[in-house]
C-alpha cells in the first residue's frame, strides 16, 4: 500500500503587516514627514501583471497532480481567455494570483507550462513606490530555486534582494548562506524552499528585516531598499522526484510545474514623506477598491509623481526626504520682486552654510545675482529707494577721460566692501564720484594716461603733510624746512638724515673743535674729523688718547731752578691730594724759583698761575697773575718768580713757603667757536661760566666734570693740538694703554704715580712690572721714611740693622732695646725677638739651654759644675738598646727613673707593656704590639702573652690566635668586629643544637623559619608578627581596607585600624562597639557594675554578666536572683530546681516540633506520590485511545491504497515505475509510522514502561504506606478514610491525609486515643498546676501584705503547693517529655499556650520572690513547718504515681519512635 505522510497539508498564517514602516507624527503633514496608506500594489495593475510561462495560452494543455488521491487525477488547463467563475475555470492567468478565491469563493492560481524551469513573474508600475514585504501561496510545492529582484529606473536595471534555494550552495554557490548581519546583506535562504509542504507553502520576504535594527530610517541606503518601479520573481528549479531524470517526456512533466494560489506585493505610494494621500497616474484609468494609487498629493512645496522635487520658485532650500520632526519643506526663492523664477545651486547652499541655494533666473528692472538684489553693469541702487523698487536702479555718470570700463559704477552701497552706489570705476590715479579728478600725490589727468594721472615722485620723507604733495596740475613739490630739491629729496647743507622727522633733516651738529668744519655726509651725518677724534660728530677721543686739561701746561716746583729742597708727600688710603708730583719744593722768605717753558702748542694768551701750601690755614691754595702772557710755539721762555712776605722789607730765616707747581691757564675766549657775538659762541661762553669749568683746574685735585664741561674742554683742546694727544702711558707702570678723557691721567699701579705713571710714589722704591714697594722704614730704627729709590735701604739709627732698621746686631735680641743674649755658655745667638738660644751645645735644651734633652740627665746651669750625662734605660741612647725617651733623678732616692717609650714599661723600661710582646731585656729586643686585631683590651695585663704575642681574651665573638677568626657558631668578619650568630627563635630547629643555632660558613646566611628573615633570622617578614613560634612569624592579616597599612605589631599582632573598626585584624567594630563593621556599629554599653568587662560580645552584643545579673546591658537582676539592680540576691534554693526542669521541657518541645515537622514533609510526599499514580493512570488511558484511534486510521489508509492500486496505473511500463517509486516512499512512511506504535522507542511502548515501572513503585511503597497508616493511628488515634472532599467522616480523630471544613489537617483530639490525644490532656493538666500556681501566688501576696502569718495561714499555702503533682526527679520527667514531643505538633495553639505558660511561669517566679520574704515569718512557726513537711512526704507519693502514668506514656511514644524509623 502507499502511505505518504509528508504530503499531508500544512497550513500557514500570515499576518500581512510591515516589517519596518517609516513613522509618520500624529501632526499630520504639518510637523514632519506623513506617509499614504499601505496596500497590496497587485489591485487594480492586472495588465501590469505578466509571466514568461503560463499554460494554456496557445491552446489547451493537460497536467497531473503528484500523489492525488482522488479519482481526477489529470485536469486541463486552457488559459487562453481570463477565468469566469461560470465559463472559464481552467484559465490560470498570472492575474488570478491577485485574489485568492473568487467571487463563489473557489481558489484560483496561476500555472506554468509543465516542465518549464526558468520562469519569471514580472510587476510593472506607472511611478515608484515603496515596497515593504512579500507572500505567496504555492498551490504546488514550493520553488527549489528562486530570487526577488527590484527595479528602481522603470526596467534598465536590476538589483537582486533575496535568494531562495533548497540547497543554497548547489544552486546559488556564488551566494553566502548565512544569516542576515546588516539590512541590505544579499543572501539565501533555504528555509521556504523545502518539498514539503506540497500544497499552500507560503514564501514570506519583508524588505526590513525586523531582526535588523535601523538606526536611521530615512538613510540613502535604506530609501534604496524601499523604492521600486518593477518587481520581478524568477522561478530556477522545480522539485521533482527523480522520474524526470530517466525519462523527459511530456506525460512525465505533466506534474511538474509552478502554480501560485496567491501573491501579495505589499506597498505604499513612494511619496519621500510629503504626501499622505495619492491620486491615480495620469493616463491610468483604473479604479478599483483597495488600489494602491502612484501619484502622491504633494505637500511641502514639493510636486512630481513622487514628490521627487520642489514646486516652480520654490528651491531655496534643496530637495530633502521629510522625517519624523522635519517636513524638509521647499522654501520660496527670495527675488525681491523682479523674477518669478529660480533653481537651486549646491555650490551656493554650502557657500551660505547651508541657509540658502535659491538661485533667480531672469532678472527684470536691470538688476541681477542670485536674489536680483544688486543692478546690473552700468547702474547702480538710487540710495533713496529700496531695490524691490522697480525703478532702484539708475544709470551710472562716468567721466570718459578718469573712468574705466568705459563707464560703469558700484551696483550698491556696501562699506564693508569699499563700495558706494553710482561711483564709478575710476583709474588708479583718478578719484572723485564721476572719476574727474587726480588723487592726492598725483598730477596731469589726461584720456591718453592709462592710469589717468602721473605720480608726483616726491619723496614722502621730504614733503609737508598739508595739502597735496605736489600741484595738480605742474607737479611741483612742497618741501620741508630742511629739504630742497624738485622731489624734495635732498638735504640743505650742514645738515643730514632726509627722514620723516617734522623737518625733514637733522642738524650735522658738529663738535667745533674736533671737527674742521659744521659740515657732514648727508647720509650717514659723519663730521670731518681732526686726528684722532672718533664718533658721528667727531666729539669723542680714539682710544689711548686724551683731551688736555686746562691745566695742562703745569710745571713741578720740584724741579725748578736753583736747587730746592723738595718735601715729599706720602698718598695715605682715604686722603685728599692737594698736590701734584712728588710733593713740595720748600723755598724760604724771599728766594725764588726759574720756571723754563718751552712746549707750547697753540700761540695766545695764557694766564699765569701759581699753587702752592701755605703755613697757616687760608681759603685759596693758589695765586694767579694779574696779566695774562702771549706764549707762541717753538719758543722756549724762563719764568722768575720769587717769593716774599708782603708789605715787609725785611726776610725772615725761619719763613718758608710749600710751592707746588706753576700752571699756564689759556684764555679760551680767543679760540674759533668762542669768539664774536654768534648765539652758539655766546651759548658756550655762557656754558663754561655757568658749569666752572676754569674754577675746576684751580687748585688740585681736579672735582668731578659736569657732562658739558668735558665737552667742551675737548673742543678746546682738539683747536689747540689740532686733535687729541696721546696716553704714553708706562708699560710697568700703568694698568693699561688707556687714560682718563680729559686730562690723560694714566691708571697706575699700586705705589705708583705721574701723569705717564713712570714714577714710584713717595717712601717707596724699586719700580718695575709690578709697580713700586713701600720702604716701610721702622719707626724707631730708621732717621726718616724715605728710602734709596732703587735698594729700598733705610738711613738707620746707631745700633739699628738691616734694609727697614728693625733689627738688632748679632747676639743681642729685643729691638729696638737691644740687650746680650743668655745661653748659660751652651749657644753664641738667640732669637731677636724672644731671646730663645739657638743650637744648645752639649746637649742641653731649654730657652737658655738650662736644661738637659730628652735621653740624658743633669743640671747644665752656668756654675753648678754639672754637665748632661745619657740615660740608661736600660742602655744608654746610642748603644741601640735604649727604650726610653726621657729620664731623671730622684732627689729622694738618687735612682734614675726612666720614661719609656711606648709599649715598654718598668723603671729602666726593660718589660713589655700590656698589649705588647718581645724580648726587651736583651740588646736588639723591642716590644711590638700584639697583633689581636683590636678584639682584645690592651690596657689588660692578661690579653696577651707577652713573650709569644699569642692572644688570650678574644672579645666580641672571635677566636684564634690572633682573634682573626669568628667563634664556632658565629659568622661574620672579625677584623671589623662583624662576628654574629642565628637567633633561636627564628632560626630552624635542625640548625640548633645546646642552645645555638648555626649559620652557613660560606654565606653567613642563617636558615630562617617560614616568614622570618633577617641575616640573623631576628625579625618577622614584612606583614608578618609572632616571632618565636614553631612554624615562624604568623600573618598580620590586616583588613584591607578597615586598616591603615598591612602592617602589625610585631609582638602583639595588633594592626594599626582607621577610625571606627577595631580587632586584632580590624575586621571588628572599633573597641567598647559590637556589629558588622561594614554595616553599622553599635556602642556595648554594658554595665561596669553587672558586667565582668566593658567589652561585649562582638557579634552579638551580648555583655558577660558577673553572676546575679542578666540582659543585654549586664543592668538587670538575673533569674534566680531579686532585689533591684546593681543589689541583686539569690532567691531559695528551691527555685534553681524549678527553673531547671521549665528549662528542659522548653528544649523537649523545641525538639518535639523538629521531629512532627519531618512526619509531616513525609505525609507530603506521599500525597504526592498518590497523585503521581493517578496522573500516571489517566495518561495510560488516554494512550490506549489515541492506540485504537489509530489502528482505526491504519485500517483506513490500507484499503484507501488499495483503491488507488487499482486505479489506472499499472497499464504502462511508465506508470509502473512511477509507481515503484511511490512504493519506495510508501515502505518509508509505513516504517514511520510502525515505529511510532511498535519497538523500544515508540511512544506506546514508552508508555507501557512507565505504567509499569509505577506499579511496581507503588508495591515497594505499599508497606511504607501501611507503616504511615499505623504511624498516624497511633499519633492521631485512628486510621481515617479519606473520602471525596479529604475528609473523615467515619473518624472524628482524623489520620492519614485527613482534614476539616477549613482544610486544616485533622489529627488527635482530647477524647482520641494517641499521643496527640496524651499531650492534649498534659496540657490541661499544665493549665490545672497553673491555676493552682496562681491560687498559691494569690493566698501569698495576702499573706505578704499582712504584717504576719498565722501558723494555720501558712500550712494551707503549703498544702496547695505540695498537692501539685509533679515529677520529682530527671527520669520522670524525660519521659514526659518524650511523650510530650511526640504530641506536640499537631497542637495548631503551641505557641500561644507556651507563651501563657511562661506567663505563668513568671508569676510563678514573682510567688517565690514573694515566698522568700515572707520566710522570715516563717521561721517563727516553727510547728507549721513540721506540718509542711509531712505534707510534703504525702506530695512525694502523689508524684510516684505520676511517674507511672508517665512511663506508660513513654512506651507509647517508643513504639511510635519505632514506627517512624520505619518509615
Amino acid at each position: 500500500f502507499l502511505y505518504l505522510c509528508w504530503l499531508t497539508p500544512v497550513s500557514l498564517v500570515v499576518v500581512h503587516t510591515v516589517a519596518q514602516e517609516l513613522p509618520s507624527g500624529p501632526h499630520g503633514c504639518a510637523g514632519g514627514s506623513c506617509y499614504p496608506a499601505t496596500g497590496n500594489l497587485l489591485i487594480g495593475r492586472d495588465i501590469n501583471l505578466t509571466a514568461t510561462s503560463t499554460c494554456g495560452l496557445e491552446a489547451p494543455e493537460q497536467y497531473c497532480i503528484v500523489s492525488h488521491l482522488l479519482v481526477d487525477k489529470c485536469f486541463k488547463c486552457d488559459s487562453r481567455r481570463p477565468y469566469q467563475p461560470d465559463y472559464h475555470r481552467t484559465s490560470h492567468r498570472v492575474e488570478n494570483v491577485i485574489y485568492l478565491k473568487d467571487s463563489k469563493g473557489d481558489l484560483t492560481w496561476w500555472q506554468s507550462v509543465n516542465g518549464e524551469e526558468s520562469v519569471s513573474i514580472r510587476l510593472n508600475l506607472e511611478a515608484e513606490f515603496h515596497f515593504t514585504h512579500l507572500i505567496m501561496k504555492f498551490k504546488t510545492f514550493r520553488p527549489a530555486g528562486m530570487l526577488i529582484e527590484r527595479s528602481a529606473d522603470f526596467g534598465r536595471s536590476w538589483r537582486p534582494y533575496r535568494y531562495f534555494a533548497y540547497n543554497c550552495s548547489r544552486t546559488f554557490p556564488q551566494i553566502p548562506s548565512r544569516s542576515l548581519q546588516l539590512i541590505d546583506d544579499v543572501i539565501c535562504e533555504e528555509r521556504y524552499s523545502d518539498i514539503e509542504p506540497s500544497t499552500e507553502g507560503e514564501v514570506i520576504y519583508k524588505v526590513l528585516d525586523p531582526s535588523i535594527h535601523v538606526s536611521d530610517p530615512y538613510s540613502t541606503n535604506i530609501q534604496d531598499l524601499l523604492r521600486i518601479t518593477n518587481l520581478r520573481i524568477n522561478f530556477t528549479k522545480l522539485h521533482t522526484l527523480g522520474d524526470n531524470l530517466l525519462d523527459r517526456r511530456p506525460d512525465v512533466l505533466q506534474k511538474y510545474y509552478y502554480a501560485l494560489y496567491e501573491l501579495v506585493v505589499r506597498g505604499s505610494c513612494f511619496c519621500y514623506g510629503h504626501a499622505s494621500e495619492c491620486v491615480p497616474v495620469q493616463g491610468v484609468d483604473t479604479r478599483v477598491s483597495g488600489m494602491i494609487h502612484g501619484h502622491c498629493v504633494c505637500k511641502h512645496n514639493t510636486e512630481g509623481l513622487n514628490c521627487e522635487r520642489c514646486r516652480d520658485f520654490h528651491h531655496d532650500l534643496p530637495w530633502r526626504p521629510a522625517e519624523a520632526d522635519n517636513p524638509h519643506t521647499c522654501r520660496e526663492c527670495n527675488c525681491n520682486g523682479h523674477s518669478d523664477k529660480c533653481h537651486f545651486d549646491m555650490a551656493v547652499y554650502l557657500a551660505t552654510g547651508n541657509v540658502s541655494g535659491g538661485v533667480c533666473d531672469d532678472c527684470l528692472h536691470n538688476t541681477m545675482g542670485r536674489n536680483c538684489e544688486t543692478c546690473k553693469p552700468f547702474y547702480y541702487q538710487d540710495p533713496a529707494r529700496d531695490i524691490r523698487d522697480p525703478v532702484a536702479c539708475v544709470s551710472c555718470d562716468c567721466d570718459p577721460v578718469g573712468s574705466l570700463e568705459g563707464g560703469v559704477c558700484d551696483s550698491h552701497t556696501d562699506l564693508d566692501l569699499g563700495m558706494i552706489g553710482g561711483q564709478c570705476r575710476c583709474k588708479p590715479n583718478v578719484k572723485g564720484q564721476r572719476c574727474d579728478y587726480c588723487k592726492e600725490g598725483h598730477y596731469g589727468l589726461s584720456q591718453n594716461d592709462p592710469l589717468g594721472c602721473q605720480p608726483c615722485n616726491c619723496d614722502p620723507r621730504g614733503i609737508t603733510m598739508v595739502g597735496g604733495p605736489c600741484d595738480p596740475i605742474s607737479g611741483d613739490c612742497s618741501c620741508k624746512r630742511y629739504v630742497t630739491g624738485r622731489y624734495c629729496n635732498q638735504c640743505i647743507p650742514e645738515f643730514w638724515g632726509l627722514s620723516n622727522d617734522l623737518s625733514g633733516c637733522r642738524p650735522c651738529d658738529c663738535d667745533f673743535g674736533g671737527a674742521y668744519s659744521n659740515k657732514c655726509r648727508m647720509d650717514n651725518g659723519q663730521c670731518d674729523c681732526r686726528p684722532h677724534l672718533i664718533s658721528r660728530q667727531c666729539s669723542d677721543v680714539q682710544p689711548e688718547y686724551f683731551c688736555a686739561a686746562l691745566d695742562f701746561y703745569k710745571y713741578e716746583a720740584e724741579g725748578a731752578v736753583p736747587d730746592v729742597m723738595t718735601v715729599h708727600r706720602e698718598r695715605q688710603p682715604g686722603q685728599m691730594v692737594t698736590w701734584t708730583g712728588p710733593g713740595f719744593a720748600r723755598v724760604k722768605d724771599g728766594a725764588g724759583l726759574v720756571f723754563t717753558i718751552d712746549n707750547i702748542a697753540y700761540a695766545m694768551e695764557y694766564d699765569i698761575m701759581i699753587r702752592y701750601e701755605p703755613e697757616c690755614e687760608i681759603l685759596h691754595r693758589y695765586i694767579q697773575m694779574p696779566q695774562p702772557f702771549c706764549f707762541e710755539p717753538s719758543n722756549r721762555y724762563v719764568v722768575s718768580i720769587r717769593f716774599q712776605r708782603h708789605a715787609v722789607s725785611y726776610r725772615y730765616l725761619t719763613a718758608y713757603i710749600l710751592v707746588d707747581s706753576l700752571v699756564l691757564m689759556p684764555k679760551y675766549e680767543e679760540l674759533p667757536g668762542f669768539q664774536g657775538n654768534d648765539p652758539l659762541a655766546q651759548q658756550r661762553r655762557e656754558e663754561m661760566v655757568r658749569y666752572m669749568c676754569v674754577e675746576s683746574f684751580m687748585a688740585a685735585p681736579m672735582p668731578p666734570l659736569a657732562e658739558m664741561c668735558i665737552k667742551l674742554i675737548c673742543s678746546i683742546s682738539s683747536l689747540m693740538h689740532d686733535g687729541a694727544l696721546p696716553c704714553h702711558c708706562d708699560p710697568q707702570g700703568s694698568l693699561s694703554a688707556e687714560c682718563d678723557k680729559v686730562g690723560g691721567q694714566c691708571h697706575c699701579k699700586p705705589n705708583v704715580i705721574g701723569r705717564n705713571c713712570n714714577l714710584c710714589a713717595p717712601r717707596t722704591y724699586g719700580f718695575g712690572p709690578y709697580g713700586c714697594t713701600a720702604c716701610d722704614c721702622h719707626l724707631d730704627g730708621s732717621a726718616g721714611q724715605q728710602c734709596d729709590p732703587s735698594t729700598g735701604q733705610c738711613p738707620c739709627n746707631a745700633g739699628a740693622h738691616g734694609r727697614q732698621c728693625s733689627n738688632c746686631q748679632h747676639g743681642h735680641w729685643g729691638f729696638p732695646n737691644c740687650r746680650p743674649c743668655q745661653c748659660n755658655g751652651h749657644a753664641e745667638s738667640c732669637d731677636p725677638h724672644t731671646g730663645a738660644c739657638h743650637e744648645c751645645r752639649d746637649h742641653t735644651a731649654g730657652h737658655q739651654c738650662e736644661r738637659c734633652m730628652d735621653g740624658f740627665y743633669g743640671n747644665p746651669v752656668l756654675g753648678s759644675g754639672e754637665h748632661c750625662r745619657p740615660c740608661p734605660c736600660p742602655g744608654y741612647l746610642d748603644s741601640g738598646h735604649s727604650n726610653g725617651d726621657s729620664c731623671h733623678m730622684d732627689p729622694a732616692s738618687n735612682q734614675i727613673i726612666c720614661h719609656c717609650k711606648q709599649g715598654y714599661t718598668g723603671p729602666r723600661c726593660d718589660q713589655c707593656a700590656p698589649g705588647f710582646y718581645g724580648n726587651p731585656e736583651q740588646a736588639g729586643g723591642e716590644c711590638r704590639p700584639c697583633e689581636c686585631n683590636g678584639n682584645i683590651v690592651a690596657e689588660d695585663p692578661g690579653s696577651c702573652d707577652q713573650h709569644t704575642g699569642q692572644c688570650l681574651k678574644c672579645l666580641y665573638n672571635t677566636d684564634g690566635l690572633s682573634c682573626s677568626e669568628c667563634k664556632p657558631g658565629y659568622y661574620g668578619n672579625a677584623l671589623v668586629r662583624d662576628c654574629c650568630t642565628c637567633m633561636t627563635l627564628g632560626t630552624q630547629q635542625a640548625y640548633c643544637s645546646d642552645g645555638l643555632c648555626y649559620c652557613d660558613k660560606q654565606t653567613g646566611l642563617c636558615p630562617c623559619r617560614t616568614n622570618v628573615e633577617g641575616r640573623n633570622c631576628d625579625q618577622c617578614a614584612s606583614n608578618y608578627w609572632n616571632l618565636g613560634m614553631d612554624r615562624g612569624c604568623e600573618a598580620c592579616g590586616c583588613h584591607p581596607q578597615n586598616s591603615l597599612s598591612p602592617h602589625c605589631n610585631l609582638i602583639s599582632g595588633q594592626c594599626h585600624c582607621r577610625p571606627g573598626f577595631g580587632g586584632q585584624q580590624c575586621t571588628e567594630c572599633e573597641p567598647l562597639h559590637w556589629g558588622n563593621p561594614n554595616v553599622q556599629c553599635a556602642e556595648c554599653r554594658c554595665d561596669p557594675l553587672g558586667a565582668e568587662a566593658l567589652q561585649c560580645d562582638r557579634t552579638t552584643g551580648a555583655c558577660l554578666c558577673r553572676e546575679g545579673t542578666s540582659g543585654r546591658h549586664c543592668d538587670e537582676c538575673a533569674r534566680g536572683f531579686t532585689g533591684s539592680f546593681p543589689k541583686c540576691v539569690s532567691c531559695h534554693p528551691c527555685f534553681q530546681l524549678w527553673d531547671d526542669i521549665v528549662c528542659q521541657v522548653q528544649r523537649d518541645l523545641d525538639n518535639i516540633r523538629l521531629i512532627i515537622a519531618k512526619i509531616l514533609e513525609m505525609e507530603r510526599e506521599i500525597n504526592g506520590t498518590a497523585e503521581q499514580d493517578n496522573s500516571l493512570k489517566r495518561n495510560l488511558t488516554s494512550m490506549e485511545q489515541e492506540l485504537r484511534d489509530l489502528n482505526d486510521t491504519l485500517a483506513q489508509r490500507r484499503k484507501d491504497l488499495n483503491d488507488y492500486l487499482t486505479a489506472g496505473f499499472a497499464g504502462t511500463p511508465v506508470k509502473k515505475a512511477s509507481l515503484f517509486m511511490h512504493s519506495i516512499h510508501s515502505l518509508e512512511a509505513e516504517q514511520r509510522c510502525n515505529a511510532s506504535v511498535f519497538g523500544p522507542e515508540s511512544p506506546v511502548e514508552q508508555s507501557q514502561d512507565t505504567r509499569n515501572r509505577t506499579e511496581t513503585l507503588l508495591e515497594q511503597k505499599k508497606d511504607h504506606l501501611m507503616v504511615c497508616s499505623l504511624l498516624f493511628s497511633q499519633v492521631c488515634g485512628g486510621s481515617g478514610n479519606v473520602g471525596a472532599n479529604d475528609t473523615c467522616a467515619d473518624n472524628s480523630c482524623g489520620g492519614t491525609g485527613c482534614k476539616d471544613s477549613n482544610g486544616t489537617l485533622l489529627c488527635g483530639g482530647p477524647k482520641c486515643k494517641g499521643t496527640v490525644g496524651d499531650s492534649l490532656r498534659a496540657l490541661q493538666n499544665a493549665h490545672e498546676v497553673t491555676k493552682n500556681l496562681t491560687a498559691a501566688s494569690d493566698d501569698l501576696m495576702n499573706i505578704g501584705k499582712k504584717e504576719g502569718a498565722d501558723p494555720e495561714s501558712i500550712e494551707k499555702v503549703a498544702k496547695q503547693v505540695l498537692a501539685i503533682e509533679l515529677p520529682v526527679n530527671r527520669t520522670l520527667l524525660d519521659r514526659v517529655v518524650q511523650q510530650i514531643r511526640d504530641n506536640i505538633a499537631n497542637l495548631t495553639d503551641v505557641e500561644r499556650i507556651f507563651n501563657q505558660t511562661s506567663a505563668h511561669l513568671d508569676m510563678a517566679k514573682q510567688l517565690l520572690n514573694r515566698a522568700q520574704n515572707a520566710g522570715a515569718q516563717a521561721d517563727r512557726v516553727g510547728d507549721a513547718i513540721s506540718k509542711t513537711k509531712e505534707a510534703m512526704n504525702t506530695s512525694q507519693e502523689a508524684i510516684e504515681k505520676a511517674e507511672k502514668a508517665i512511663e506508660m506514656a513513654m512506651e507509647n511514644l517508643d513504639a511510635t519512635k519505632n514506627a517512624t524509623a520505619m518509615v
